[in-house]
């Protein structure tokens, strides 16, 4: 059992790694008993786990189906010989974490911050990125997702309501006029973020809904570019409430045709479909909650109209 254990702690260094020679630091070992261990449990299994190259290996679909229960099993051996050593039970081993940009920075790595100064025996890997990832082939633990975009292989937890409203800056509606309706965008600059569909679908509080008729001046696949865009007055941008409630409250944007949004957007969390969720998981959704219901914005605290 013990010699089976090494090696699935070697083949999560090998993953986590991208090579063999890495993946020897990290448990200690040669390069020697590395690749034995890898290929004993490839015999074992009977099953080619690793894609090897001249530069870097990546798991297999194979290997990366191992890797999740892999993941979850040592990280529950780690919790429970925590429990055993220190009477009580602390999130232990690696929390992978991905989230959007704007968001991440304001909301995400600050949290990220707190947990690894409370918990010694958690390190944490974050990326920001507003591109859609796959949780599976990226390792990851956690997916923050802004309009609860579902992954079928996934779980989703919503966290906080949200929804996407329109903004710009006093001084570009002071300039070019404040529209109140539909018509009224027609002759407004607007600003496009990510892969935002043209046109704008738009809700009225009665429920009526509209299309703006316009095109994107400029678009951008990064969400703080198309704020600093907005916010040094270039046009109008649609945006969720939870980005820029403090440029809000700042008096930096103002909200524009008010009755008006574009969709709900709750903020949610994915994570791999499992029987049993990681302390280190359930640690940070519990957090994110939290501070995200203090936090929380006119649509978190209201129902959507």
């Amino acid at each position: 059992m013990l010699d089976d254990l090494n090696e699935l702690k070697t083949f999560r260094a090998i993953i986590e790694q991208r090579s063999l020679t890495g993946a020897a630091t990290v448990v200690g070992a040669s390069l020697a008993v590395v690749s034995k261990r890898l290929a004993s449990l490839e015999q074992r299994i009977g099953l080619r786990l690793v894609h090897r190259t001249t530069r870097r290996l990546s798991p297999t679909d194979d290997g990366l189906v191992l890797l999740e229960s892999v993941v979850r099993a040592l990280d529950a051996i780690e919790e429970g010989e925590e429990r055993i050593s220190r009477g009580r039970v602390e999130p232990v081993g690696l929390l992978r974490v991905t989230a959007p940009v704007s968001f991440g920075r304001s909301h995400v790595t600050p949290l990220l911050g707190t947990l690894a100064q409370e918990h010694p025996r958690l390190k944490i890997a974050v990326r920001l990125t507003d591109v859609v990832v796959d949780l599976v082939a990226g390792g990851y633990d956690v997916a923050i997702r802004i309009g609860g975009l579902a992954d079928s292989s996934c779980m989703m937890r919503k966290l906080v309501g949200n929804r996407r409203i329109l903004v710009a800056s006093p001084a570009y509606l002071d300039r070019r006029g404040r529209p109140e309706t539909i018509e009224d965008l027609e002759g407004h600059d607007l600003l496009g973020y990510g892969n935002a569909v043209f046109p704008w679908s738009l809700t009225h509080r009665s429920g009526a809904t509209a299309t703006v008729p316009a095109s994107f001046r400029l678009a951008s696949d990064n969400g703080d570019v198309v704020r600093d865009w907005s916010v040094a007055g270039l046009g109008i941008m649609m945006k969720s409430e939870i980005d820029v409630a403090d440029d809000l409250k700042a008096g930096v944007l103002d909200r524009t045709m008010p009755d008006w949004h574009g969709g709900d957007a709750p903020i949610v969390a994915l994570y791999p479909s499992a029987r049993h969720l990681p302390l280190k998981t359930s640690i940070l959704l519990d957090a994110l909650a939290d501070i995200l219901s203090v936090s929380g914005t006119s649509s978190t605290r209201s129902q959507v109209y």
